[in-house]
């Protein structure tokens, strides 16, 4: 497979089955990860959630498969600017940053220099126009990163606070774990 064939497949839509069966494949073949986060920025933002959508499922099934792409996809997190590819791309940062990611991740995101991701996570929970399932992803990746960042635990209950009336009533609920987690660390 290569990085037309697979554009072309992308081009239309996809069924869940069809975008898990094409992760399956990408995954098996030598197909460069990087080049499967490239088109995530695709032009056309269907292609690129499509792209986005099939590169969690990498992550979430074949987790090794990822590793080597892994800084390549942070350097690149903070680019995404497609609000449906944000909620992937916020997806598979929240188990980077997850206490239990791969040994291997962690080591990675141990001498990544997280600020820049912090700041983007920051500015999608506060951006009206992303959905509240990207944010709820955004919580997650900031408590996580709150021992990395000192001014995250003050900041981020100020906001919650702010936030938790105007999202949905799921959002309440991971506000309330995310405060019991950031009791934890304070």
């Amino acid at each position: 497979m290569n990085n037309i064939s697979l554009l072309d497949m992308i081009s239309k839509p996809l069924s869940k089955k069809e975008i898990v069966v094409l992760s399956n494949h990408v995954a098996k073949c030598s197909f460069e990860l990087n080049k499967l986060i490239d088109l995530t920025f695709h032009k056309d933002d269907k292609i690129g959630f499509r792209a986005a959508w099939i590169l969690e499922n990498i992550y979430s099934n074949f987790n090794d498969r990822f590793i080597p792409s892994t800084v390549y996809f942070l350097d690149h997190f903070s680019s995404q600017h497609n609000l449906s590819a944000r909620r992937h791309f916020a997806k598979i940062l929240s188990f980077i940053t997850h206490e239990k990611a791969n040994s291997q991740i962690k080591s990675i995101l141990i001498i990544y220099e997280t600020t820049e991701l912090v700041e983007t996570v920051y500015n999608w929970l506060i951006d009206e126009k992303v959905p509240v399932a990207t944010k709820s992803f955004c919580l997650n990746i900031l408590a996580d990163l709150s021992s990395r960042h000192n001014w995250i635990i003050d900041e981020l209950n100020q906001t919650m606070d702010f936030l938790v009336d105007k999202e949905s009533i799921g959002f309440y609920a991971k506000v309330k774990k995310i405060r019991k987690q950031l009791a934890r660390c304070d």
